[in-house]
């Protein structure tokens, strides 16, 4: 019985108890939503993971995406930045591991976090044969089949790229094509074999898998756009109806989903863009990788991810796939990772004091900040800040004889004032 199962019957199991719990919501409204497919709860039956909620009345999710290239491959590194990763905030980790042994690799990192894991499992169809248009649709079948069986929570499907995407793709207007590279792959696979995308045509197939192990299938935005010039445009949309089309067949078969989402998109069209696909998707839970809002920015697109991150989940998005200072330009850093999670928290945070079901929640926490601003206390202030070792590290490096920091010492804004309304002028 999956936990759609479960929910439309009317139980409440351990892992919606356990969400209510932390997310400060009655735990028959949170079996609503899963039961509705609102809210997804990824888990596959074979793992053990912290459950964390993604969707409706639920605070935004962060991902971080870590995994080994064909240049650099380095597990124990991998290893590193998922834990890293966890450490400072991300919610969920998925292994985009193209390079070496692909199999070891994801155990490992599964072994080292215990929140909900994700992969792609074309990725390692891929690479069992020599070039990617080798692979047979029992490869990218077999590859989804064996990752579940591994115990992976969620696997990004690229079912929205058919032959209808790829028609309207050819017709567009596009400077970058196709940037997901999942969605490469299909689409170099559709053109070479003149087929019919298997992650389209045997969805029913992917169903009973998803089914099997409880395992969540993100439906991958293999059509995202890569630049602000391709956003919007007719592939994309394409995609989003399919995808919408999708979301209902595994409801049926109470399978869990949630949709992807672009990509780049300028700030006035990030909201267009959000209430479109939750309008198109039936509402399913959207996991945006950014969006960034400019392509001019390499080396600080973790700040424009969670520029668009933040307007996104204002707008409804539900879970934001971090970036990071090296999104573009390399494979990340465990220095990388650090950064685009702390950034991409605080856009999540921003989003949730504006969102149903977690403003007041949210608000009571900056709340909290404020108050302890007031009050000059720093370690309550440094306890409550998303990241809590940078503000301290630079409080300390500018060191000050007064309980003020150092920007202002006895002419504190905070003090003068305090003081004045306590009658201390002196």
């Amino acid at each position: 019985m999956t936990l759609m199962d479960e929910a439309k019957k009317g139980n409440i199991p351990p892992q919606i108890h356990k969400v209510a719990e932390k997310e400060g919501i009655d735990p028959e409204i949170v079996r609503k939503y899963v039961a509705e497919g609102l809210i997804t709860i990824p888990k596959n039956v074979l793992r053990e993971t912290y459950p964390k909620a993604i969707g409706k009345c639920m605070g935004v999710k962060v991902n971080a995406n870590v995994g080994t290239s064909r240049d650099f491959v380095d597990v124990e590194d991998e290893v590193k930045k998922a834990e890293t990763a966890v450490k400072y905030g991300a919610d969920s980790i998925m292994d985009l591991s193209t390079g070496g042994d692909l199999d070891s690799t994801r155990k490992l990192l599964m072994e080292a976090v215990d929140v909900p894991f994700g992969t792609v499992p074309i990725y390692q169809a891929a690479s069992s044969q020599k070039t990617v248009v080798d692979m047979t649709s029992d490869d990218i079948i077999n590859a989804v089949r064996k990752h579940a069986e591994d115990g992976v929570d969620f696997v990004t499907i690229h079912s929205g790229v058919n032959q209808n995407a790829l028609q309207r793709l050819r017709k567009g207007e596009r400077v970058m094509d196709v940037v997901s590279r999942g969605g490469s792959f299909t689409i170099a696979w559709m053109i070479h074999n003149e087929q019919e995308n298997p992650l389209y045509s045997e969805f029913d197939y992917l169903i009973e898998i998803a089914k099997e192990y409880d395992m969540t299938l993100s439906l991958g935005d293999g059509m995202r756009p890569g630049c602000i010039h391709d956003a919007s445009d007719n592939a994309k949309f394409m995609e989003f109806i399919t995808l919408g089309e999708l979301v209902k067949e595994a409801r049926k078969s109470n399978v869990q989903t949630f949709v992807e989402g672009p990509g780049h998109v300028a700030a006035d069209e990030v909201q267009l863009s959000v209430q479109s696909m939750k309008q198109l998707c039936h509402e399913a839970p959207l996991y945006l990788l950014g969006p960034l809002v400019t392509d001019i920015a390499p080396g600080y697109d973790h700040i424009t991810g969670a520029i668009g991150g933040t307007i996104a989940g204002m707008s409804g998005a539900d879970f934001l796939c971090m970036t990071t200072p090296a999104e573009h330009l390399a494979l990340p850093t465990t220095d990388d990772i650090r950064e685009g999670a702390i950034i991409t928290k605080i856009a999540a945070h921003a989003a949730d004091l504006t969102r149903q079901g977690q403003r007041e929640k949210a608000r009571k926490t900056d709340l909290q900040m404020a108050q302890a601003r007031r009050d000059l206390d720093w370690e309550k202030q440094f306890d409550i800040a998303i990241d809590s070792e940078k503000p301290a590290a630079i409080r300390q490096s500018r060191k000050t004889g007064s309980d003020a920091c150092s920007m202002c010492g006895e002419l504190c804004a905070l003090k003068v004032v305090q003081d004045a309304l306590k009658g201390n002028t002196k």
